[in-house]
């Protein structure tokens, strides 16, 4: 078990060949659920869709330039300059958002048959309902208490782990008092914090699931329930926060990040289109299963930084896993947000890597 197993001090992560060596053990060790590959797809309706959006931004930005240039043309007397480039832009939109609206409905409509897994409904019935919780923290000595407890007093937690991404406060110390198994990850960036989150929990054999959380008190323990509840369908069972009566009026997710957040969400379902419903690619709550966990650890990049919640769900379906949303509750944060959420510009800077590593892939995006 996992308490017999110790690091040679919490604050150093495990090197990446120790890691794997590690992982690898507890893969031979564990039995796994066959899984089928999705095979090679081209997206198409991830490329319609954004071909669609091209064109509309295209149309939009001609109708603007004949508004806003109308009375500068006419000043400068460059009518005959400029309307005809205005023409064109407004003319030539219509080719990506023909394009778009073809290669949406040949995925649709032909070849959504080929994409869909031919296999029954799902379910795995939970041997063991207990749950290890790992919760991602940085600088939250304000909200780590409460968080530690009130995931600790859950009657099916038998552990909660705290991972803090090099903290310059009591963070630290707080989750220890509060009855945490504490790490500090030195290497700065959100996704190193999940990895060493997830790597963690993933060494305790006495559980068979992991619930991966924050420390910012957005999420609440009870919620545990409804994700079990989704468990026996899945490998993975993704907390989504966009069901309007689960959701706080005070969040960091102003209504700019709360579309914004849907919307990639399904361009990244219309990329595994047929696998699973994806509204929301931006959240930390999730429930894995561990052997599921062990066979996908090797394949994620914790250099991918405040993308890697998108980052973990396109490689889950990549690597053939079945993947469900469930509402959970979203609440005020505690303290300052400090990741994706601070402001809508920061958020929109996140949507678009998250969409580049979504159409091009992640390497790129590692740092």
């Amino acid at each position: 078990m996992r308490e017999n197993f110790q690091f040679p001090s919490s604050d150093a992560a495990p090197s990446g060949a120790s890691q794997q060596a590690i992982i690898a053990r507890e893969l031979a060790d564990t039995v796994m659920v066959e899984r089928r590959s999705p095979g090679r797809h081209i997206p198409f309706l991830l490329y319609g869709m954004l071909l669609f959006c091209f064109g509309l931004g295209m149309y939009l930005i001609g109708v603007l330039m004949g508004v806003l240039l109308a009375l500068p043309r006419l000043l400068l007397g460059m009518n005959a300059t400029l309307v005809p480039v205005n023409e064109w832009i407004v003319w030539y939109s219509g080719v990506p958002i023909a394009f778009g609206i073809a290669f949406a409905m040949f995925d649709l409509l032909i070849y959504f048959s080929h994409k869909k897994p031919d296999v029954p409904v799902r379910y795995q019935p939970l041997a063991r309902r207990n749950v290890t919780v790992a919760l991602t923290a940085y600088n939250d000595e304000d909200s780590i208490t409460e968080a530690v407890r009130d995931f600790v007093e859950h009657p099916l937690v038998n552990r909660v782990i705290v991972v803090s991404n090099n903290s310059h406060d009591a963070t630290f110390e707080r989750a220890a008092a509060a009855g945490a198994i504490t790490f500090n990850e030195l290497s700065p960036g959100y996704g190193r914090c999940v990895f060493r989150c997830l790597t963690e929990a993933s060494l305790y054999d006495d559980v068979d699931l992991i619930v991966l959380c924050e420390g910012d008190r957005t999420f609440r323990a009870f919620d545990i329930e409804k994700l079990l509840a989704y468990a026996p369908h899945g490998d993975f069972v993704n907390g989504t926060r966009t069901v309007e009566p689960l959701r706080h009026f005070a969040t960091q997710l102003s209504s700019f990040m709360y579309y914004g957040n849907i919307f990639v969400g399904k361009l990244l379902e219309a990329k595994h289109l047929g696998r699973s419903t994806i509204t929301d690619v931006g959240t930390t709550y999730k429930l894995c299963r561990r052997d599921a966990l062990l066979e996908l650890l090797p394949a994620l990049d914790p250099a991918v930084n405040l993308e890697f919640n998108a980052h973990f769900l396109d490689t889950a379906l990549a690597e053939g896993h079945v993947l469900i949303e469930c509402p959970v509750t979203f609440h005020q944060r505690v303290g300052v947000s400090k990741g994706g959420n601070v402001n809508n510009m920061r958020g929109f800077s996140v949507g678009l890597r998250m969409i580049r590593g979504i159409v091009f892939g992640w390497k790129r995006l590692a740092s």
